[in-house]
């Protein structure tokens, strides 16, 4: 079960990364009057690292959601793990004290 879900969130990153991939290039000053040699003035210096701090931008919040999603996920299974212990030390502590009273031989 939890290998499935680990597939499945990592063909969803898959293709969340290859969508942005496609916005990103979206954001290149390749115009067509760059493959005559000629630039176009309307593109200032400070035009083509927007695209780029886009790109970071996306990038470090996409980092954040994958971290924060296995924090949480590693936190759940602590959490489970502990109930799991407390569950099994509660069932031990009935059976010895059973033993103790002479309920159960």
């Amino acid at each position: 079960m939890r290998e499935i879900s680990i597939r499945r969130w990592l063909r969803f990153l898959v293709f969340f990364s290859s969508i942005s991939l496609q916005f990103i290039s979206g954001f290149s000053d390749d115009s067509p009057n760059a493959k005559n040699g000629t630039k176009s003035d309307s593109h200032t210096p400070l035009a083509g690292s927007k695209g780029s701090r886009i790109a970071i931008i996306c990038l470090i919040v996409l980092a954040v959601v994958v971290l924060s999603f296995s924090l949480f996920k590693f936190w759940q299974k602590k959490k489970r793990e502990e109930q799991y212990a407390r569950l099994l030390k509660l069932f031990e502590e009935d059976d010895e004290l059973e033993l103790e009273l002479g309920l159960r031989d």
